[in-house]
């Protein structure tokens, strides 16, 4: 693993800093949070400019558009960009980080050339369709149905999908769905769909967050037709891809994150300075040990991307996992952390009389889904315990009917 840049690494590190240095300065405000087509329009236009200069999809196939650039040319690209304060990748995570990457390793051809190069200039907005209100964290109960139709070209689907970030307005859906009897094994007989999100049958239910935001969505489906040839990979293999996706959400997907977190602790203790909650040393000690937190996570996010670099897929292993299960909870350690430090402010939704990055009550909020999202803290000890440490796997609560009950993995 290379922890230092190489000259080759420091010369792109500069020019892209000369880049951020003058472009940032002539983008507009950004729109209100509640403004969705606003959103949309300013995440879409950053993502343009990206794409003419030449950042967007840095370690993408040349060939759709990327730059064909190594992971670590990438990670330096999310580093210099979030220190920077570029705007985030917004409404398009899933596009981006998510979808994107899929759809390099695991899509044909046509599938790569229709959606790649727009996902990589901004046209393109996409959504998740994973979990679903029945499921809880067990993602491979889901009940979502598709059925091929008589002449074998489209698919039926019916069913109910739950916390759609950005469907409001998205283009398409990477979506999860039930093709294999419904009474076999639950891993298997899931399908992986790329469903447009004007399809016929389709109904989506904003859902307000504690924070306020409707950022999420239900959606309904009844007798949407989506064609086969929108399938990604063979029926059934779904569960599969849908592993391929998580590893890039789990292992590069939140690595603005880490940097924003280490900016804002530095933050925190210049507050704790100001407001005299310095003299307590536990205060202290809790600062110095997140900071030893956010550098050893920055380490194995490098290690992560080294792995990736160097696989014949490019794909991040399970060391993904590590990374997710300490950031998500060292998140929220920070956001406990500053309340502490900034007291009965921290539970405003406006930040006028501190620097602090973002409405701290939101961000506060907004930290309690980090143990949830991309896979539940239980979910990834599972994964860590059985893929990396080779323990045994959990045992399975026999049901009513003499079969086990699988885990949520």
């Amino acid at each position: 693993m290379q922890l230092r840049d190489t000259p080759a690494q420091q010369r792109f590190r500069e020019e892209l800093r000369a880049w951020l240095r003058a472009v940032l300065p002539t983008l507009d405000p950004q729109p209100s949070q509640d403004d969705w087509p606003a959103r949309r329009s300013y995440d879409s236009h950053w993502q343009a400019l990206l794409h003419q200069a030449g950042y967007a999809g840095l370690n993408w196939p040349a060939e759709y558009g990327g730059r064909g650039a190594t992971p670590t040319e990438h990670l330096i690209f999310l580093e210099e960009s979030e220190l920077a304060g570029a705007p985030y990748v917004g409404v398009n995570f899933v596009g981006l980080l998510h979808a994107g990457p899929t759809l390099i390793a695991e899509a044909g051809p046509e599938q790569r050339e229709r959606h790649i190069p727009a996902i990589l200039r901004g046209d393109e907005i996409w959504c998740q369709g994973f979990s679903e209100p029945d499921a809880g964290s067990d993602l491979a109960a889901l009940r979502t149905r598709a059925v091929l139709d008589g002449g074998g070209d489209d698919y039926v689907v019916n069913g109910r999908k739950i916390w759609t970030s950005h469907a409001e307005v998205a283009d398409f859906c990477e979506l999860l769905v039930r093709t294999g009897p419904p009474d076999g094994p639950k891993h298997q007989g899931i399908t992986w769909l790329i469903m447009p999100m004007d399809a016929p049958g389709l109904t989506l239910r904003p859902l307000m967050t504690a924070g306020g935001s409707t950022e999420f969505s239900e959606m309904i489906l009844e007798d949407v037709r989506i064609p086969v040839a929108n399938r990604v990979g063979e029926e059934g293999d779904g569960w599969r891809i849908a592993m391929v996706t998580f590893a890039f959400e789990r292992g590069t997907g939140f690595v603005a994150e880490v940097v924003w977190a280490r900016r804002r602790l530095l933050e925190i203790a210049a507050l704790a300075r100001e407001n005299a909650t310095w003299e307590d040393s536990e205060i202290r000690r809790r600062i110095a040990r997140l900071a030893a937190e956010f550098d050893a996570l920055w380490a194995l996010v490098k290690r992560n991307v080294s792995e990736a670099e160097h696989s014949a897929d490019g794909i991040p292993g399970p060391g993904s996992s590590v990374f997710k299960l300490r950031f998500s909870e060292a998140r929220q350690h920070l956001d406990d952390l500053h309340a502490e430090v900034r007291g009965r402010d921290s539970l405003a939704f406006d930040d006028d009389l501190c620097t602090y990055d973002g409405e701290p009550g939101y961000e506060r909020l907004r930290s309690l889904a980090y143990t949830i999202a991309a896979g539940t803290s239980q979910v990834q000890r599972n994964i860590i315990g059985e893929r990396i440490l080779g323990l045994p796997k959990e045992p399975r609560e026999p049901s009513a009917s003499g079969a086990a009950k699988g885990g949520g993995r």
